[in-house]
């Protein structure tokens, strides 16, 4: 783990992603950011695009070198266009890496590198909205306090510990087979998603496990798949539905698993998790909690 932020350090806003276009929760996130005692550098993005992406590769590419300058680098905004700039020498350093949605790539590619301090959590422009409990999650988790556990619902029983891992499930596919994706061998998995139809999920999970990833798993964690249901037409005898396609792709893992954790998109927070630290995955209980060094 990075050592702890501390007021006055400063925090750089990157764009590795689709164009901002709503300068009006950039700048609510930056004032949280701002309200926790951090200096935030001016965000080169605003304004600045090159089709659908937040500027050129070499420009996105570029916030990503300021941040390695700065004890936090905050991605403003998915969309698309993250994993682009894994095509080139991307120049990871200490630090912390706070993003979620289309920046798994980063975080995926962060890891693999041997870079601890990668947080999947919320995002610059949707920092503001998140409820309270979410603000205060990620404001500990960077500055060295103890934090929760997370309650959801346990599938499949058992306790595991491992080295944790939360991705956005549709991002973290297209990384299979490439240097960036980490090894999950023991790992505790937590995915998330946001408007895919149950097929494509389940076409996504039989990839991996196709792969062997899922297999090697200690536990298994399911966010929010907001948006992921289809709409109640056609015969129900000829469709699955989102928690039918997950807990059959799941339930013969041999590891525990949890749902219901409130992580990823949509609305009732998206939960701070730090990549690589240890954590526990209760199914008896349905919880999931870190081993944070200040926890100890």
């Amino acid at each position: 783990m990075p050592s702890p932020l501390k007021q006055g350090d400063w925090v750089t806003i990157a764009a590795p992603s689709s164009a901002v276009r709503d300068e009006a929760s950039l700048m609510a996130g930056i004032a949280v950011l701002e309200s926790w005692g951090l200096n935030v550098k001016p965000p080169a993005c605003r304004d600045r695009h090159w089709g659908y992406l937040a500027g050129r590769d070499s420009e996105r590419l570029h916030d990503l070198s300021e941040g390695a300058l700065t004890p936090l680098l905050a991605c403003a905004r998915g969309g698309w266009g993250s994993a682009r700039l894994l095509e080139q020498a991307v120049p990871w350093s200490e630090g912390w890496l706070l993003g979620f949605s289309d920046v798994t790539a980063l975080l995926c590619s962060r890891m693999a590198s041997g870079f601890a301090g990668g947080i999947h959590g919320p995002l610059v422009t949707t920092l503001a909205s998140e409820p309270a409990w979410s603000q205060q999650r990620l404001h500990d988790l960077l500055f060295g306090h103890p934090v929760a556990s997370l309650e959801g619902t346990g599938w499949v029983r058992g306790r595991v510990n491992g080295p944790l891992v939360t991705v956005n499930l549709t991002v973290a596919s297209h990384l299979l087979g490439s240097r960036h994706f980490p090894d999950l061998r023991g790992a505790i998995l937590v995915i998330e998603d946001v408007g895919e139809a149950p097929y494509r999920l389940d076409r996504m999970l039989t990839h991996w496990r196709l792969a062997g990833v899922l297999q090697d798993l200690s536990g298994l964690g399911l966010g929010r798949f907001s948006d992921c249901d289809e709409a109640e037409s056609g015969d129900p005898d000829h469709r699955f539905q989102l928690e039918q396609v997950l807990r059959e792709r799941s339930a013969d893992l041999g590891c525990p698993v949890v749902a219901n954790l409130p992580v990823g998109h949509g609305d009732g927070g998206n939960a701070a998790l730090p990549m690589g630290v240890c954590a526990q995955l209760d199914g008896d209980n349905g919880s999931l909690s870190l081993d944070l060094p200040a926890q100890r």
